[in-house]
């Protein structure tokens, strides 16, 4: 069990890579990480009922045997992101047909024995295979027994399965036993994380950060930010509120949730959110109100995420009054 340490609030430039047993895998999905998508959490590293990546921080929960690669919200799952073979092998099993869907208790019936959801399993040979979970439904484009490469599309990624929110999930294992490729021969210290990785190029780690910020006349829905509602780029003069909104990921208790807005005649509203809960996603939004109307003009809003001494992320956004 690795010792308990103080989260880290930065992201972490690894080093290049030292690899284990000589097997390596490349991320599975195709997208820019820094961008348009983004991982949400990672393999379980405590073996306790509690849970905490490899780093020691809160981006898992218990038993979760994978990393999660996410796209920002459920409309994104119209794009065909690609899955990808993260190393070259032989297609080994193989589900397609079931829906994607946000997963409730009300369908853990019907998904029963299938969490899955629509997946992959290639065998890399001496052991080693890699499953990838939640694809879209209908997108698997290859067959039992099928040579892949590395980097080879799979199919595209969906919420299919007892999955959240849209991501694939790669599980590595070897000779069946879970292996995380950030941290393979599970001996990472939470103060030096990531001596080893399967990676052929490691992702940086994030301990969280904003997925999307908008600004609107009113408070969203939180499911049709989940849904994938386009930010608006310009309101009317009348809108009886502005709001601006963000939408997080690996939030803690404690982080501080900066909000504002500023407008042709200087600052509208700006506020401080403090979070009491830690959790793998989160939104929040603040805003206020007028009887006679906006002036007309360019407005900006910012949201940032602050942990500590540390600004986790920041993300700004434009919109025209008019």
């Amino acid at each position: 069990m690795k010792p308990i340490g103080a989260a880290l609030a930065v992201a972490l430039p690894f080093a290049n890579p030292v690899l284990a047993e000589g097997f390596t895998v490349s991320p599975p999905i195709d997208c820019d990480l820094t961008s348009d998508c983004y991982i949400q959490q990672y393999v379980d590293s405590d073996p306790s009922p509690n849970a905490s990546d490899f780093t020691c921080s809160s981006l898992s929960y218990d038993g979760h045997k994978g990393t999660d690669f996410a796209l920002p919200n459920r409309a994104r799952i119209n794009d065909n992101v690609g899955v990808l073979a993260s190393a070259a092998g032989k297609v080994k099993s193989l589900r397609d047909g079931m829906v994607d869907a946000p997963y409730s208790d009300a369908r853990a019936t019907e998904i029963a024995g299938r969490e899955c959801g629509n997946g992959v399993v290639v065998d890399h040979g001496d052991g080693w295979e890699t499953q990838y979970c939640h694809m879209k439904q209908g997108s698997i484009n290859v067959t039992r027994g099928q040579d892949v490469q590395r980097g080879q599309m799979l199919g595209f990624v969906g919420q299919s399965g007892k999955a959240a929110f849209p991501h694939v999930h790669l599980s590595v294992r070897r000779a069946g036993k879970v292996v995380d490729p950030f941290d393979p021969d599970g001996i990472t210290r939470c103060d030096s994380p990531g001596d080893s990785n399967l990676w052929t190029q490691r992702p940086a780690y994030q301990p969280g950060g904003l997925i999307e910020i908008g600004i609107s006349s009113a408070v969203p829905a939180y499911d049709d930010i989940k849904a994938g509602l386009t930010p608006k780029s310009s309101l009317p003069a009348a809108s009886p509120a502005l709001v601006v909104w963000g939408f997080l990921y690996g939030t803690q208790a404690g982080d501080i949730i900066n909000l504002s807005i500023t407008g042709p005649e200087g600052m509208i509203i700006a506020d401080d959110v403090t979070l009491t809960k830690t959790q793998a996603q989160a939104f929040r939004a603040i805003g206020k109100k007028t009887r006679t109307g906006w002036s007309t003009g360019a407005y900006s809003a910012t949201v940032t995420m602050i942990r500590g001494p540390q600004v986790i992320s920041q993300r700004s956004t434009d919109i025209v009054i008019e």
